[in-house]
């Protein structure tokens, strides 16, 4: 039996970070793990950029109440999830996507947490697992699933190798140009029915 193990950002949802630099102003939030593959590195910036702007919690969250999925992708997983098992794995947060699996119909994810300190500015970050999507679709394998993935970042990749059948969905160019053995999709409806041939094999 499959599980399909999705990526959220960029994959069914805008980047929450992209969504906070256009609201914010603040055009250093627009870097993503599609520019920038150490996550610790990427998020010690954003941390200390928001802390020097003055850009707390609460109105991080106001703006991440307010992003939609992507056009289609709500569609593409109820479809998906009649068929076999899914679960969103994503190194996003609890306070960003807590939101949005509202309005995608409350499916399964696997998240991390952010700390925010007495005056209400983030301090820092905790990850469940070190390479915590590897260590899902591994875990998962090892209670005798198969599974499939799609991603569309550079954090994304390893687990897309780790599993049986893969493929990236709005990929960057950086990412697709360095996985070019990976097959890469820009529409949910091309996307599924990869893995509905998969499914059907």
């Amino acid at each position: 039996m499959y599980v399909v193990c999705l990526d959220l950002e960029t994959t069914l949802v805008p980047e929450f970070w992209i969504e906070i630099a256009r609201a914010t102003g603040i055009e250093e939030l627009r870097r993503t793990t599609r520019d920038e593959p150490d996550y610790d590195l990427l998020m010690r910036q954003r941390i200390k950029t928001l802390r020097e702007h003055g850009i707390g919690m609460d109105r991080i969250e106001s703006i991440v109440a307010g992003v939609e999925p992507l056009p289609g992708a709500k569609d593409f997983l109820d479809a998906l999830r009649a068929e076999t098992q899914v679960i969103l794995l994503s190194d996003t947060f609890r306070q960003f996507a807590h939101p949005m699996m509202e309005k995608l119909g409350w499916p399964t994810i696997f998240y991390n947490e952010l700390s925010v300190d007495a005056d209400g500015f983030i301090d820092g970050y905790h990850m469940r697992v070190d390479h915590m999507k590897l260590a899902s679709v591994r875990a998962l394998q090892s209670i005798g699933f198969d599974t499939m993935a799609v991603g569309d970042s550079f954090n994304d990749v390893e687990m897309i190798r780790a599993s049986a059948h893969g493929w990236l969905i709005h990929g960057s160019q950086a990412v697709v140009a360095a996985n070019p053995d990976i097959a890469h999709f820009d529409d949910y409806p091309s996307l599924l029915a990869a893995i509905e041939r998969q499914l059907g094999a």
